[in-house]
């Protein structure tokens, strides 16, 4: 299996779908807890409806998300902090459903996992990448 990710810090929703589109991403799947953005074009139904126009699909796993402590902890730079709090979340029936979700949307048709961190070592997606689909083929993609 193959799965894209793609933070989108320091891009614009342009940038964003010019980068999915290169790669031959069909379809976004947005692991934020929360799917809202002060950036302009990165709250859920704005982003949804600017992939939609480029058709690139999109769904939403919040379930996959960072609950607030990994967040606040990712914001210090606590990558350590932001991993146990992590493990802890993909340990919820909810997380394990949305996982497996996960899993067979990918299969079906080229998928990026979406988050605001620009660099994915920084990031829950790699962590949620490394516990649930450690075999994957993982391509990074970087937006302007």
């Amino acid at each position: 299996m193959r799965l894209f990710t793609i933070g989108y810090q320091g891009a614009t929703q342009a940038g964003l779908i010019a980068a999915l589109e290169a790669a031959g991403v069909e379809q976004v799947i947005d692991v934020r807890a929360v799917p809202l953005s002060r950036k302009p074009g990165f709250s859920k139904n704005v982003l949804a409806a600017g992939l939609k126009d480029a058709g690139i699909g999109y769904v939403h796993l919040k379930a996959l998300g960072t609950p607030p402590a990994g967040r606040e902890a990712a914001h210090k730079g606590d990558h350590a902090t932001l991993a146990r709090i992590y493990a802890g979340q993909l340990d919820l029936p909810e997380a394990i459903v949305q996982a497996g979700e996960m899993l067979a949307l990918a299969a079906e048709k080229p998928s990026a996992l979406l988050c605001f961190e620009r660099d994915p070592a920084e990031c829950h997606r790699s962590l949620l990448v490394a516990a649930v689909a450690s075999d994957a083929e993982v391509i990074d993609l970087f937006a302007q």
